[in-house]
């Protein structure tokens, strides 16, 4: 048997062979986004102390409102961040994969975070029907302009990493959501002063609610699904499978596993049945080589059995 596989791997198998890291590239979350988060945490905070000051100054419950929810924006990039930096901890003789899951528990944490804020500015909106509160002027419309530009100018720094990070995309989508929020307190103050339309404050925040939950669904869920080591959304196992069982002199794949180190490094582990025996080292490095370019799995872990043994392990129903 051999075992191909990376550094973070370790077994109790006996007589085995190791190859360490070939033809492997790392995907760790670049560190630039360390960059990104201390300007976002800065510019919030500042944003914070403002609206708080003006909405106490201008008897705004709106504004106060608004700067409480802008703090857990704060919290919200401190909890990427802290799982960004977590994640790129070494592995040791306990945690033998390092912390790279904090980077889908905090995902899963903002999205329940900005679900439970939206469910709230809803509620609000809801309330806000029935006694409609007039918008307070100029000053709400020119601090709420300033949000936009903010939260704005912060989901812009995480727009690249988003696609490829849940745990970056999770912070492009609060500060986002938040820019669509202020976004909208600006056109509902500049309708109020124009027309007195009351009632168009809580139907736009009603309005940007239900768009940032429908938007924020799927972080929820792809989050709680990796939390669960599911299989990553852009990997069809059934095409692993068929992929393994493609190389030659594998005769059957079995005992296959692949899931989620982090929000951006992927697992896998397979036995593959090859009766003419050890292929060498060469196939090793290839095969990690390509699961790498044509998966983006970056850790495989592959045991060869030249006879087939039965470690008592169920395949997923659509591979039996």
């Amino acid at each position: 048997m051999n075992h191909a596989h990376g550094p973070a791997c370790s077994h109790g198998h006996a007589h085995h062979e190791h190859g360490h890291g070939h033809g492997h590239h790392h995907h760790h979350g670049p560190a630039s986004y360390d960059r990104a988060f201390a300007i976002g945490i800065c510019l919030n905070i500042v944003f914070v102390v403002i609206e708080a000051f003006y909405g106490w100054r201008s008897d705004s419950l709106a504004l106060l409102a608004d700067a409480g929810h802008n703090l857990s924006d704060v919290a919200g990039l401190i909890l990427a961040w802290g799982a960004a930096l977590a994640g790129r901890l070494r592995p040791t003789h306990v945690r033998t994969y390092g912390w790279q899951r904090a980077s889908i528990l905090a995902a899963l944490a903002n999205a329940v975070l900005l679900l439970v804020a939206m469910g709230a500015l809803a509620l609000e909106a809801v309330q806000r029907f029935s006694a409609p509160e007039p918008v307070a002027g100029w000053t709400v419309i020119v601090v709420a302009a300033i949000g936009v530009v903010v939260n704005g100018i912060t989901a812009a720094l995480f727009m690249a990493g988003s696609k490829d990070d849940l745990n970056i995309r999770g912070a492009f989508l609060h500060m986002a959501g938040d820019a669509l929020v202020s976004l909208g307190v600006v056109a509902a103050g500049a309708l109020y002063l124009k027309f007195g339309w009351v009632w168009l404050d809580p139907l736009v925040s009603l309005a940007i609610a239900v768009v940032i939950v429908l938007g924020t669904w799927g972080l929820f869920r792809q989050s709680l699904h990796l939390a669960f080591d599911g299989v990553p959304e852009s990997i069809d196992l059934i095409e692993v499978h068929a992929w393994l069982r493609s190389q030659p002199g594998v005769s059957s794949v079995h005992d296959l596993h692949v899931w989620a180190l982090g929000t951006s490094d992927v697992a896998l582990t397979v036995h593959l049945v090859m009766p003419a025996g050890h292929p060498g080292d060469a196939f090793f490095k290839t095969l990690a080589h390509d699961l790498e370019h044509h998966f983006r799995i970056q850790h495989p872990t592959i045991q060869i059995e030249i006879d087939g043994l039965d470690d008592g392990c169920t395949p997923p129903a659509r591979l039996s």
